[in-house]
This record gives C-alpha cells, sequence and structure tokens, in this order.
C-alpha cells in the first residue's frame, strides 16, 4: 500500500531579526549556518527539483531566526522565490516559517497570505510571564495568545513551539504552560526540553550555579506529560526534543535534555504508562503476559535496551512478549494487554 510521504524543504534563516538574544539561544550552532542565502530561489528549485518518487508533497520552510522581523524588503524576497518555486513544482504545496509572537500583527500577516503561506510557527516557549522574563524573552504570555488568534483569524495553520526547563520552570509550570496552548487549539506544536548550547547566557548561568538544567531522565518525564496532554486532545504533535548533528558534530551540548532518541524515549515513556495502567486495572492472574501492539510499534514498547520490559517484569514478578498485531491502529493508547 502506497504511503503518502510529506517533505520539508528548510531554509535557515538565522538570527537576522531577534531584538535580544534569549538565554539559551545561539542560533548559529542550533541552525548549523550563520550564512545569509543570496540565490534562495536557485536553491529552492533545485531541491524541490530533487524530491523523489517517494515524496507526493513538500513546504517551503524559514527556520532559525524571527522571519517576519527581517525587514519587508527580504521578507518578500524570500517569499517571492518560495511563491515562484511552489508555482513551478506541484510537489511543493505549502510555505511555513518561524517567528516571534511579537513579530506578528494584520500587515505581515496581510504579506505572509500575498505570499501563499500556509503556517506560521510560533516560538511561544512558556505561558508564565516569569519564565519568560527569565529567559529574556521580550515579550510576555499575553502577546503569545494574541498572535495565536490573528494567526488563526487569518485562516493560517498554527503550531506552538514550547520548551520545558527554562530558568524559573517547574513541572507545575510546564504543565500549565501545555494546558495553555492545548487552550488555543493550535493545529501541531512542537516540544523542546531546554539544552544548555555552548556561548549562550544559559551557559554562563549553568557555570555560576545560578541554573540547573533537566537531566535527559527529567525532560522526558516532563515531555512525556506535556505529549499526553496534546495527544488527548487530538493536537499533532510535529516533533520531541532538538534535531541538529551540528550540535553533536562540534560537542556544543554542555547539558539539558538533549538525546539524540528524545521522542522515542518519550514515547516509550506513554506506552510503559499505558501499560502500567492495564496491568493495575485487570491483574496479573498469570506469570506469562502478552501485549499486543501496532506493526512497527514493539520497540517503542519495549523501551530501549528493553527497559520497559525489564522494569515490568522486576516489579509485577512477570514475563512480558511484545507482539505485533496488524489490525491495532499505532499509538501507545492502543497498546493491548492480551487475554490469556
Amino acid at each position: 500500500m502506497k504511503t503518502d510521504l510529506h517533505a520539508n524543504i528548510p531554509v535557515f534563516v538565522p538570527h537576522l531579526a531577534c531584538p535580544n538574544d534569549c538565554v539559551f539561544c545561539n542560533q548559529r550552532r542550533i541552525s548549523g549556518t550563520a550564512e545569509v542565502m543570496t540565490d534562495v530561489y536557485g536553491f529552492l528549485s533545485k531541491a524541490a527539483g530533487e524530491l523523489d518518487e517517494r515524496f507526493t508533497s513538500a513546504d517551503i520552510a524559514f527556520f532559525g531566526g524571527s522571519f517576519t522581523g527581517i525587514g519587508e524588503s527580504e521578507m518578500r524576497r524570500y517569499l517571492g522565490a518560495a511563491k515562484r518555486v511552489m508555482e513551478e513544482n506541484p510537489k511543493v504545496t505549502g510555505i511555513r516559517l518561524s517567528t516571534r509572537p511579537d513579530y506578528i500583527d494584520e500587515n505581515i500577516l496581510d504579506i505572509l497570505k500575498e505570499y501563499g503561506v500556509t503556517a506560521v510557527e510560533l516560538g511561544a516557549q512558556s505561558f508564565c510571564d516569569d519564565v519568560l522574563e527569565l529567559s529574556k524573552r521580550g515579550h510576555g504570555a499575553e502577546a503569545i495568545v494574541k498572535a495565536s488568534e490573528l494567526i488563526k483569524k487569518y485562516g493560517f495553520s498554527l503550531v506552538l513551539q514550547l520548551m520545558t526547563g527554562l530558568p524559573g520552570d517547574t513541572r507545575q509550570k510546564t504543565l500549565f504552560t501545555a494546558e495553555s496552548a492545548a487552550d488555543l487549539e493550535p493545529d501541531a506544536v512542537r516540544i523542546y526540553p531546554c539544552v544548555v548550547v555552548k556561548d549562550t547566557c544559559l551557559a554562563d548561568m549553568m557555570r555560576s550555579g545560578e541554573y540547573e538544567p533537566l537531566t535527559v531522565d527529567e525532560a522526558v518525564f516532563r515531555a512525556a506529560e506535556m505529549a499526553e496532554i496534546f495527544i488527548e486532545k487530538g493536537i499533532k504533535i510535529l516533533r520531541i526534543g532538538l534535531h541538529s548533528s551540528d550540535l553533536v558534530r562540534d560537542d556544543s551540548v554542555l547539558g539539558g535534555g538533549f538525546h539524540p532518541a528524545l521522542g522515542e524515549m518519550v514515547i516509550s515513556r506513554l506506552y510503559l504508562k499505558e501499560t502500567e495502567k492495564q496491568l493495575s486495572e485487570r491483574g496479573v492472574s498469570d506469570k506469562n503476559i502478552v501485549f499486543e501492539v501496532e506493526k512497527g510499534c514493539i520497540s517503542k514498547m519495549n523501551g530501549q535496551k528493553r527497559q520497559n520490559i525489564l522494569y515490568l517484569e522486576e516489579k509485577y514478578g512477570v514475563k512480558i512478549k511484545t507482539v505485533e498485531v496488524l489490525s491495532l491502529p499505532k499509538g501507545f493508547r492502543y497498546v493491548k494487554l492480551k487475554n490469556n
């Protein structure tokens, strides 16, 4: 059966317009580039032409900076090239960008509409004003709400980018942020546990003892709680955790919730929670237990190095086997304790 695959053609626009440095931010290291692209059309046209038969559609995605703050003429240069490529290549079906909540207004959204932008991602990070202030974001939670409502009013797809583990953040504040974000009914979210990167204010704060980053285990725990809120409300999660080979390649990570497989670790934790719920509700009447999962989800259920299975077997004194069942939908909600 053919599966429709969607691709992103990324264009990183690093730090072109940010009015201040957020404590966690070093865009050059995160995006892997500090150069402004000169031939935007040439790059996009080549990338779109190289989409192979696996992909049925693609978005042109402007990430890495505060896109809507780069100045109207420069913004139109990028968007004009993207619109031209979208008109020339039928596989390119959308244009998306990331920006700050305080760089959204009706004039900007009119421009985005003119060039066929389809999705706007807001770097919200937190809905707690004290966390935003300590992180030197330069805006409060109300700016996130207003920008989100305006984006939805204009008919754009809204994506909220959220962080946990920022200065001043707690588990309770993280849950409040997730609930507040869900209340805005975005089309999707990205969840990023805070990572301490070289050459940032946060790195200085960590060295001085002013800031203590999350451990990877803490990051997985908090991200899992956030993810559960969005899953319950039917809000799509585009990504959990940073995806950047450059951070690994030049040893840029000094601390915090960074792991190459963080997203899978979070989903595995949700599987563990669901299996424990089923074991508690139904009881353990047999020493040999079988859990059924959808095809391709055994590794998520078992956990890294089978840690979920080992934990359950030790806690409940049983032996557990995981099997694939084609009829089950994907997702941790669909792990099923098989009847004996």
